[in-house]
């Protein structure tokens, strides 16, 4: 047997570099690179040999652990799970910091391998540096905080037992069904063994992307069942986008003229003036899409997971009789509701249900009222893009500037606040790819990562990173490495001084925005003073942006116009926003608890109509 003799963490990078993936024949690399932050935990491991495999394995700087695996989820989630990064880091707080990465990129089923080093397996040097010593325990670290947040981890304590650790994680991490966070925690000592690795370990291997198809007769079932509906609705979740369906799922409503509502992760998947299109659904939904959840006897969630804001806590779907088909990859996923499962890929299970649907449509008065509901919300969206409320603008407006001006190609990027329902509900979809949020963990911080990662992912779109302050003071380092790359990606800051979104969300449950707003302490009464003089301006030129301040809206169309000129930088427009003017909810409900005992009467009141709301939810069975 041929063997190479490499040190673990070369032997680590020599792999990434021979991964491939392949769907529908096309194969293309996994690995795109490597992020990364070098300290004692990996300097002269995994950062020896991402210097020595410089020329062929790309390394990435970056700012912050959290930011670089944001960034490996939105590149991976933009080339739909079929290329993603590794991302390294140091022990201790270095490898932690990546923690909130890893559980959005499992929550949100998107792959990206985490390589965090540890402590010395040899032990002789404990208590190292950042190690945390458990008394009960001396095979515990802090990298067994990932267990949870990990679709796979393990601890390489020998060299030689990457050869079977290895090909595990790549199992993991280009399964459909399994994918998320990866975690392979890297002793520092390990990192530097060396080993006599075979060859084999290190030959180009391509790994197929499967389109699983379902059990035929539980396809014919199918048919039968929408055949029998009166009002069936179509749920198109994130499977739609991972699976390259979006043109399968707008011929199969063209053909039966069942209609459809969008979850955050597949809304893109149709062109927003598509008749049978009634856009976002749930909590963040259209008054559409909403209405016709409630009514609907037969729902078909395609690539969805039903989370609480898809089902507006259980209670979106009010007919009585109401039974559900789920087609996901994910049998976890198919089963849910007491559906009947069609476990398989989102694009040939849509293609092979059409085949038995030959002839069938929905019921005429079905498919016309979606289309009038489809109109109607058109008209309730240019309303809100054109309240000409003065300065400050108000949250739509910006959102209708900002979707006006740019291109179908271009891509906008968001993940917490107020701001993703109201692009859900708002943002006019032309692109498949035009539409990138992160809201299945909410996280704040994601964004300008996350832009970065879009960027890389496709530098000949431009990308609009729109978020509110909240998120920018959590996590805006990565402007800096965008500049170092030379990337351009133009981020939209809306200044409302504080966090906007929480503040309305206190304020419906009786609180009345406690502790939401940036505001000065004035002894004993608390955060009620003036507002924080922060000019997220000069902060953010300072990290090297090219900044653009404005004011009202005229000001908004004249920098994104200017912002579009700009090359090879990040570009910052500031603009202060109105947090009173909110978009409102439509015909949904969110099941946030209020307090069930208080001194307050707004609580009290807010009690009272939180418990007459709790009598719509239902368990589906």
């Amino acid at each position: 047997m041929n063997t190479r003799r490499l040190t673990m963490a070369q032997a680590v990078i020599a792999f990434l570099e021979k991964q491939f993936v392949a769907r529908d024949g096309h194969e293309q690399p996994f690995f795109a690179g490597c992020w990364g932050i070098f300290g004692h935990g990996n300097v002269a491991g995994l950062g020896q040999a991402l210097e020595q495999s410089a020329g062929t394995f790309r390394y990435y700087q970056t700012r912050n652990e959290q930011a670089q695996v944001h960034a490996a989820v939105a590149y991976a989630k933009f080339k739909n799970r079929l290329q993603t990064f590794a991302c390294a880091s140091s022990i201790g707080p270095g490898a932690t910091n990546m923690l909130t990465g890893a559980a959005t990129a499992t929550v949100n089923r998107i792959p990206v391998l985490l390589l965090p080093g540890d402590l010395f397996a040899q032990r002789l040097q404990a208590p190292v540096l950042q190690q945390i010593e458990w008394e009960h325990s001396q095979d515990l670290s802090a990298n067994d905080c990932f267990k949870p947040v990990s679709r796979y981890w393990d601890r390489i304590y020998r060299p030689e037992q990457l050869i079977t650790a290895l090909p595990e994680a790549m199992r993991v991490l280009t399964s459909p069904t399994d994918t998320g966070a990866v975690t392979l925690a890297l002793p520092q000592d390990v990192q530097a063994m060396a080993c006599d690795y075979p060859e084999e370990l290190f030959a180009p291997r391509t790994w197929v992307i499967p389109r699983n198809r379902p059990d035929s007769a539980l396809l014919q079932q199918a048919a039968e069942w929408i055949r029998r509906s009166r009002r069936p609705l179509i749920i198109a979740g994130g499977g739609v986008q991972y699976s390259e369906a979006t043109q399968a799922l707008r011929t199969f409503m063209e053909q039966t003229g069942i209609p459809a509502g969008e979850t955050q992760a597949a809304k893109g998947s149709l062109p927003y003036d598509f008749s049978l299109n009634l856009g976002a659904l749930g909590v963040s939904g259209t008054e559409g899409a909403n209405r016709m959840a409630r009514d609907a006897d037969l729902i078909i969630g395609i690539g969805t997971r039903y989370t609480d804001f898809t089902t507006s806590s259980k209670t979106a779907f009010q007919n009585p009789g109401v039974r559900f088909i789920n087609i996901n990859v994910a049998e976890f996923d198919a089963y849910k509701h007491a559906a009947l499962p069609l476990v398989g890929d989102a694009r040939v299970t849509l293609e092979e249900l059409l085949l038995h649907l030959q002839g069938y449509r929905a019921p005429e008065g079905h498919s016309a009222l979606a289309t009038r509901l489809n109109q109607e919300w058109d008209r309730e969206v240019e309303r809100i893009y054109n309240l000409e409320h003065g300065s400050p603008i108000s949250q739509g407006e910006v959102i209708g500037v900002v979707n006006t001006v740019t291109r179908p190609e271009d891509v906008v990027l968001c993940a917490a606040g107020s701001l993703p329902g109201d692009l859900h509900k708002l943002w006019r979809t032309r692109d498949t790819k035009g539409y990138h949020l992160e809201y299945g963990y909410s996280t704040m911080g994601y964004e300008i990562a996350g832009g970065m990662g879009v960027k890389l992912a496709d530098p000949s779109r431009e990308v609009y990173v729109m978020l509110g302050d909240g998120s920018y003071l959590m996590m805006n380092s990565e402007i800096a490495t965008m500049v170092q790359e030379r990337l351009k990606v133009t981020i939209v800051l809306l200044d409302n001084h504080g966090f906007a979104s929480i503040g309305g969300l206190s304020a419906s449950v009786g609180s009345g925005g406690f502790g939401t707003e940036y505001r000065y302490r004035e002894g004993a009464a608390g955060l009620h003073g003036e507002v924080l003089p922060i000019d997220y301006a000069a902060n953010a030129a300072s990290l090297g942006a090219y900044v653009i301040r404005a004011t009202t809206r005229d000001d908004l169309v004249a920098a994104l116009e200017q912002a579009r000129s700009i090359e090879g930088r990040p570009v910052c427009i500031v603009i202060e926003t109105d947090r009173e003017e909110r978009v409102g909810g439509y015909e949904s409900w969110w099941d946030v608890p209020v307090a069930e005992v208080s001194t307050s009467e707004n609580v009290q009141r807010a009690r009272e109509g939180y418990e007459q709301a709790r009598r719509l939810q239902r368990h589906y069975l």
